[in-house]
């Protein structure tokens, strides 16, 4: 049978993270398909609202993965098709990306407010600082986030205001205990805004599943180390495949 793959990008900064990890995946494994999909354009803050859409919108027995925000969103839709999912994959992705008196391990309530109001304010400069937080811990952080920047799309400032309410206030912590298929979840070690310390508690919620952390790299590693991430991608689908 051949596996197919669909990838969500994150918040933001559109498919350019995504898409030298795809071609790669493409590269190493011809027998694979994989597809980016953009995110929901919806003014609708309601996590649900957004995994009905890609629901109603993406082919049925797919393997799901995604980055960051779209890790999130793609661990909601595994839950949501169960047995219609053939496996998860997210990328640099918090279940809970706000940290909260049980999840200590994320960003706090008070900086991610402030970051919501400077999108409201001055979306282009919070665009700016997001790509430079995704790219802290690079080896290149600099060029990395003029990449990320340059290629961030046009988005209506309130579907960005909603994606942002989306990340949040969604707990995903459910979709993965609920999820039965197979599960790989990947970090960095130098992410700023995902701590690596959520490799231990994502064995927590869940001892079946794979964690993988990619030593020195930064949020944006789908784009700065994409060999590495393709490999033990592909190492864990052929791996599903077997068992």
């Amino acid at each position: 049978m051949r596996e197919h793959l669909i990838l969500l990008p994150g918040w933001g900064l559109g498919s350019l993270p995504l898409e030298g990890l795809a071609e790669t995946l493409r590269g190493l494994e011809p027998m694979l398909r994989v597809d980016i999909e953009p995110l929901p354009e919806l003014a609708s803050g309601e996590a649900r609202d957004w995994l009905l859409e890609l629901d109603a919108r993406l082919p049925p027995d797919t393997w799901l993965g995604g980055w960051s925000l779209g890790g999130l969103l793609a661990s909601g839709l595994a839950a949501l098709r169960g047995e219609g999912c053939r496996g998860l994959l997210t990328l640099a992705s918090n279940p809970r990306f706000v940290a909260g008196s049980d999840w200590p391990h994320g960003m706090d309530e008070a900086s991610f407010d402030a970051f919501v109001d400077g999108c409201r304010a001055d979306p282009d400069a919070t665009l700016r600082r997001f790509s430079l937080l995704c790219a802290q811990g690079a080896a290149a952080a600099r060029s990395l986030a003029r990449q990320l920047q340059a290629a961030a799309p046009r988005t209506a400032a309130q579907v960005r205001l909603a994606g942002l309410e989306v990340l949040g206030s969604c707990d995903g912590r459910g979709a993965l205990r609920d999820f039965g298929g197979p599960q790989l979840h990947l970090l960095a070690g130098a992410d700023a805004l995902v701590p690596a310390e959520v490799a231990g508690e994502l064995l927590a919620l869940q001892p079946d599943i794979a964690v993988g952390l990619i030593e020195d790299a930064s949020h944006a590693f789908p784009l700065e180390r994409p060999h590495e991430v393709a490999a033990a991608m592909l190492a864990f689908i052929g791996e599903a495949g077997n068992a």
